[in-house]
This record gives C-alpha cells, structure tokens and sequence, in this order.
C-alpha cells in the first residue's frame, strides 16, 4: 500500500484519469492513496500490480494574510480529498477497494475543536515564518532538542506552530482550558475525520508525521516529556502516535464507507520508499513546492554535525522496527513559487 506513494509515478495531464484498459482489471483488487500536499489533493487508486487506474486531483490556493505567514482552510483540505475520492469513486468498482493510505504536506499545523468538529483556526503551513520570536522564546539554544528529536529549534516545525496558537488565539486557549482541544498535522486532521469527526474520528498519527513536529522523541517515538513541558504542548490534546501501517480506523461515510485506513507517511518520507529506497544508503531528490533530499541511513537515527535534519523514514508495522533517515531541504523552490503566488493574486 505505502510503496506507491512516490509522486513520480502519479502524474497525468489532466486532472482525473482513468485507465483505458478497464477490462483488464476485472478480477483485481484496489488499493487508494489520498495525498494531500500544499497545493493540491489528490486520490489514486492501484491495481494489485501496482499500477494506477484512476485519479483525480484539485488545486486550491493558500492564504497569505500578510508577510511570512502562509494558511489553508482546513475545511477545504477536507473538502477537496473528499471531492477527489468521489470522483474516482465514480469510475472504479469500489467493492474491490481493499484499503487506502495518507500521505500529506508534513510539519502543517491544524487546531479544533472535538465537539463542534471545526478548526479554531486557519491551518499555518510548514513553511510559514511567523514563529520566529516564538523559537527565542523557548530558548537562544537553536539545538536544545537536537538530541532528542533531531531537529533544531526552528518556525518550520509544528511545535513552534502549536505555541503560537495556543498564546495568541484566544478559542484555542478556551479549547485547551475545557478539554475540548485537538491539535495535530494534516494527516490526523484527514484522519479524524474520515473515520467519524466528533462522531468517534480516531486522533492519531504516523512516527513519520510526530518526528517532524519537534515533540516526538527519536527513540522511543512517543510524545517527550521534555520537549512538551519546555514548549508548552498539553500531550492530551496531540494524537496517538502509531506506525506506518497498521489499520487505524475505518472511513465513515461515503461512497468508500467502511474502507479501512491502512497507512500514513508525510510526503517526503512516502517518496524515499516509493522510489524503493529502501535500503541503507539509498537516497532521493523530489521536486516540488520545494525540493527535498532524504537519505536511508537505517535502523539507528544519526545526528549530523553539518546541519541536516535526523527524521523517521518510516516503520512499517506497529512491531517492526523504524528505519530512519537525514533530511536536506533546499527552499529556494517554494519561495519563487509563493513569491510569485502572492503578487500575481495581488495585482
């Protein structure tokens, strides 16, 4: 299921496809990949050979209230990963779907509330600057957590994020008092919601998604002590952090009602095990909102001296050991992209 979410094998010109040779897919069973990414969903579907038969696929645009601060609606992340899978839904023999899996834009960071089931806020996107006073705030040491999370103290990641929020919005801080707070990345929004909401939605996430928060400690992959403490992050109000693939809930509604979900990586992580890195050593370059390369270093994480981030690859099965990997990204990218974005939509 997760081996196919590399984003290469995935593009087709327009915005659904359908494979041309339907009969041949008679007697097969299917797969589904929903990517969620920062500036478009999409829902692929695969044969058991691995191949693609349908997709569909819709843009949306960030908002950009001012200088450094990038969002997305949560609603419409939502919205459009269920259009996605209803248009190919329409297309396929979707008693043959046999499971899907998530990946999505990583370190993005969603709020809401888990009795009215709607965001507090606008979702602040993974490269978003806002947080910067935030990161001297919790310490003038840019690796205090290195350590333990493998990543520096830094706007990019979603603690930085999750202190924001919880400081100067006032319904979060509400939310938190009266235990009604949810936070998480995209895919525990996604997956909450698809498996019920605030009518039973599972809160979890992936080892891959929790390391690149700055809350997960690399070792134990469990929310640290430490870290929420010194940040200021609630552990209760964070998802459950499970592997990669193991089935965390079954969709609730719709035409794929009671399909289970059955995998999760964050993007950059599914492309290093969709190109078929998977062994140590192997390394993959993915072009994008930005460009980022992941190298495979193995079963122990390594904390490098020259700046690269340490990250979960990813952990195959709830009593399988993670694989981990070190992590470049290269921004310039995202920045021209949104750059551009921003003063096209503003003249």
């Amino acid at each position: 299921l997760t081996c196919r979410f590399g984003r290469s094998s995935t593009s087709h010109p327009s915005n659904t496809w359908v494979s041309s040779h339907p009969g041949l897919h008679r007697y097969m069973s299917y797969v589904g990949a929903i990517d969620q990414g920062t500036s478009s969903s999409r829902f692929i579907v695969y044969d058991d050979k691995g191949k693609p038969i349908a997709s569909h696929q819709e843009e949306f645009r960030s908002i950009q209230p001012k200088e450094g601060y990038v969002e997305h609606d949560p609603l419409v992340l939502l919205q459009t990963v269920q259009s996605c899978i209803e248009k190919v839904a329409g297309q396929i023999d979707v008693k043959k779907l046999q499971a899907i899996g998530i990946t999505n834009q990583r370190e993005t960071t969603i709020v809401w509330d888990k009795i009215t089931g709607k965001p507090l806020h606008n979702a602040i996107v993974w490269l978003d600057t806002r947080t910067k006073q935030t990161c001297l705030e919790i310490s003038k040491n840019r690796d205090e957590f290195r350590e333990i999370c493998g990543l520096p103290l830094s706007p990019y990641f979603s603690a930085t994020k999750m202190r924001w929020l919880s400081q100067q919005i006032k319904e979060v801080r509400d939310a938190i008092t009266n235990g009604s707070c949810m936070m998480g990345t995209v895919d525990s929004w996604l997956i909450w919601n698809l498996t019920g909401g605030k009518n039973g939605g599972v809160h979890v996430t992936d080892v891959t998604n929790a390391s690149r928060t700055m809350l997960m400690n690399l070792k134990t992959l469990q929310w640290d002590d430490q870290v929420c403490r010194t940040v200021g992050i609630p552990k209760e109000i964070l998802p459950t952090i499970k592997s990669s693939a193991e089935i965390y809930g079954n969709i609730s509604e719709g035409p794929i009602k009671g399909v289970p979900i059955a995998g999760c990586l964050g993007d950059q992580q599914a492309a290093l095990l969709g190109q078929k890195c998977f062994s140590e050593g192997d390394v993959k370059n993915t072009y994008g909102t930005g460009c980022f390369m992941l190298y495979n270093t193995g079963k122990k994480p390594i904390f490098s001296k020259h700046g690269l981030l340490t990250t979960v690859a990813w952990q195959l099965g709830p009593k399988k050991e993670p694989v981990y990997a070190l992590e470049v990204l290269f921004n310039l990218i995202s920045s021209w992209k949104f750059f551009l974005d921003f003063k096209l939509n503003s003249i």
